[in-house]
This record gives C-alpha cells, structure tokens and sequence, in this order.
C-alpha cells in the first residue's frame, strides 16, 4: 500500500511539474507564433501596397523625365532632373482648360444630383410606407445587374430628340440616379435609432424636417462616401462623353487625354503621363482626405440589411 502510495504521489507530482514547465513555455510558444503571424501579415499588406502604388509612382516619376529618360534600361526610378516641362507641353497641346471646366461641371452638377436623388429615394424606402415596396427595391437593385453599355443607344436616341446632343444637360441627366448609393444610404438609415425618428414625429415634425434635421445630420458618414463615389464615377466617365460630344469644347478630361495621345503621339510620353498626373491628381487628393469617412460609412452601413 505504502508502495502504491508513493508511486501515485510521484506521478502527481511528475503530472504537476510537467504542467508547471507547459504554462511557463506555453506563453512564449504563443508569443512566438504571434510574432511570426504579424511578420507575415505586414509582409502581404506590404507586398499589395507595392502592387498598388507601383504604377502610381511610375506615372508620378515618368510625368518628371525627359522623354528619353523613360525608355532608359535599367529605369531611373528617382528623376535626376525633374522635367517639370512636361505639363507646360501637355497644357499647351491640348485645350485643358476647356476639359477642367467642362468635367468641374459636370462632376459637380451630376455628383449634387445623384446625391440628393440617392438621399430621397432612400429615405422613401425606410421611412415611408407605399404598396409594393419591397418589389420596387428588388427591381431597383436587379438594374445593377444589367451593365451600362446596354442602355448607351437608348440614352442617346432619348438624348438626341431631346436636342441634348453637345450640352451639359446630355451629360448630366443620364447619370442622374445612382442606385448603388441609394442601396449604401438605405442601409444606414435602416441603422439609425427609432426612437429619435419617433420623437420628431412627436414634436410635429414632417418628413422634410425630418429628413434635415434629423436624418441627414446622423447619416453624415455616408452621405460624404456616397458623395465620394458619385463625384468619381462623373469625373472618370469616358464612354458616355465620348458618344454625346462632337466638339473638342465640351469634352471632358478623360475624353482630353484621348485627344493630347492622338495630338502628341508615341514621341512625348512625358507630356502623356503629366496630363494623366492632371486628371488623376484631384480625386487622389479627395480621398485622401475623405477616406476616414468613407471607412466609417461603409462599416455603419453594414450592419444591417
């Protein structure tokens, strides 16, 4: 018995030593692994990153060369000389002028009219009470589905009897609804508590006073990305411009850099990539600074569908 005894006494005690030196390596084993995770983490996100600012930084840097400077192998990828000549060619061989103010326009004109359409369609579906509903959103959300080239011959035969050929109204008033930010807005107005709704309705308030007052002070995070992405779908249109324009005074900056190609050639690259600089640098500037308020529309408005 005494044997026995001992004999279990030593295995517990085995038992209990060999946990005593598990929980003494296990956190570094765990502290470990975590290390390696994050290496590998940062690692992939440094490796997208290079994937994504790669060519931004070759447009940059290439707007800055001399022409022959671009063709060089092994490439200069820092420009000793910066050729800042390059957007004095490029303005001066294409009218840009015209093609900022024309896109300034018609960004600005059909952004206010997509977001105030989007805004008003969205608050309808949450807060108003119509028959079917649920069937006109499902319908809404099936055009999605049906891809914008299907529609470009009925726009211009419905734009050309209209006599909206080469006019901001052709531009503008084809892309005038915007159904995906009407889905983003009516999924955060779907988040918004009831109670404050309830309690405007208290106090007498209608629904435009609602809407103003109420609504769209709390729906400020998506309203600025829904902003965003209308403002970028109008400034990068190119198809639609392209078709409903016939003078090179209404085109717009995408439609301008076809025409400084066309006007510059394959000689001057440099000039190209400083017109591209051009067109791309305002919405790079946008986002930059818009870009903590669309992070936290996107995730408010994903809570719930």
């Amino acid at each position: 018995m005494r044997n026995e005894r001992s004999e279990g006494v030593a295995i517990d005690e085995r038992t209990t030593s060999q946990e005593a030196q598990r929980r003494r390596t296990g956190p570094n084993t765990r502290d470990g692994e975590t290390v390696v995770r994050k290496v590998l983490l940062y690692a992939a996100l440094v490796a997208v990153a290079l994937l994504f600012i790669g060519p931004l930084y070759w447009l940059f840097s290439s707007a800055l060369k001399e022409p022959g400077d671009i063709y060089q192998y092994p490439p200069h990828w820092v420009p000793l000389r910066p050729h800042v000549e390059n957007f004095a060619n490029a303005w001066q061989a294409a009218p840009f002028g015209n093609f900022f103010m024309n896109s300034l326009i018609v960004t600005a004109g059909g952004a206010a009219i997509k977001l105030v359409n989007a805004t008003l369609t969205a608050y309808a579906f949450v807060f108003l009470r119509f028959p079917f509903k649920n069937v006109l959103f499902l319908v809404m959300l099936g055009a999605l589905m049906v891809p914008n080239n299907v529609t470009l011959i009925v726009n211009y035969i419905t734009v050309s009897n209209l006599g909206w050929i080469n006019t901001y109204l052709g531009l503008i008033i084809p892309s005038a609804g915007s159904i995906f930010g009407m889905f983003l807005l009516r999924q955060y107005m779907m988040t918004l508590p009831r109670d404050i709704i309830e309690a405007a309705k208290v106090d007498g308030a209608g629904h435009i006073r609602t809407l103003w007052q109420v609504v769209l002070p709390m729906c400020k995070p998506m309203l600025v990305t829904v902003a965003i992405i209308a403002i970028v779908d109008m400034w990068n249109d190119f198809i639609w411009p392209l078709i409903v324009t016939n003078t090179v005074e209404m085109r717009t900056l995408p439609i301008g850099l076809l025409y400084l190609r066309t006007t510059e050639g394959y000689s001057n690259w440099g000039a190209i990539m400083a017109g591209t600089v051009m067109v791309a640098l305002p919405m790079l500037i946008l986002f930059l600074f818009a870009q903590r308020h669309i992070v936290r529309g996107l995730t408010g408005g994903a809570v719930k569908g």
